[in-house]
């Protein structure tokens, strides 16, 4: 299916310094316009065989040390992490025909900001991550519901414990890109790379 890209345009003169201030610009505009699920995000790793694969997380923390998701530490992606901390993200705001990707390095959270997230998710939450073992083989979807209602039964008084199998990581990025649909697919796309002391180098890009 093929169409027009006609949402708008981008120049340099549009942009931030800072990838960061442009990416939380971006992200509230996504939000104004209700895009569907504006801080779901792609996320590829490589395994020990060289093989990618990807996953849609949400991000749920930014700022100027990285962007933050949390997942079960035994799933496949963290394991693809464990071995190989670069990664990539990927943004997808299709209704305004935008897309941000992020190259990174990605580093272990650690045990005290896992926690405070993971008391801040709903209960029903908090037990799923108790009830899947993230990435195996199961029999059955009633197996995991089985589960899930075995651990409800467990945890029906008090405070859901932080399972130890549980964490998230930190991706502070290396490289950015803005890209933004144009007319005739003469798309508008800038890359941020980090230079120097800190400092973001930035490019135009041909489509």
């Amino acid at each position: 299916m093929r169409r027009e890209y006609r949402h708008g345009h981008l120049s340099r003169e549009d942009l931030s310094d800072s990838p960061f201030e442009q990416f939380n610009l971006w992200m509230q505009q996504a939000v104004a316009e209700e895009v569907q699920d504006p801080t779901a995000m792609c996320i590829a790793t490589v395994g020990k065989d060289g093989m990618p694969s990807q996953r849609t997380v949400l991000l749920k923390q930014i700022d100027e040390d990285g962007l933050v998701f949390f997942t079960n530490m035994e799933s496949r992606k963290a394991q693809e992490i464990s071995n190989n901390s670069r990664v990539s993200l990927h943004f997808s705001w299709l209704k305004m025909d935008r897309q941000v990707s992020i190259e990174g390095n990605a580093k272990k959270l650690g045990v005290t900001s896992v926690f405070k997230y993971f008391v801040t998710r709903p209960r029903e939450s908090q037990l799923a991550a108790w009830s899947s073992p993230q990435s195996r083989i199961i029999e059955t979807r009633s197996a995991l519901q089985s589960e899930f209602h075995r651990m409800q039964q467990k945890f029906d008084q008090g405070e859901i414990p932080l399972p130890d199998f549980w964490g998230g990581f930190r991706v502070k990025p290396i490289q950015w890109e803005f890209w933004q649909g144009g007319e005739f697919r003469l798309h508008d796309r800038f890359q941020y790379k980090l230079a120097e002391k800190g400092l973001w180098s930035i490019n135009r890009l041909a489509p």
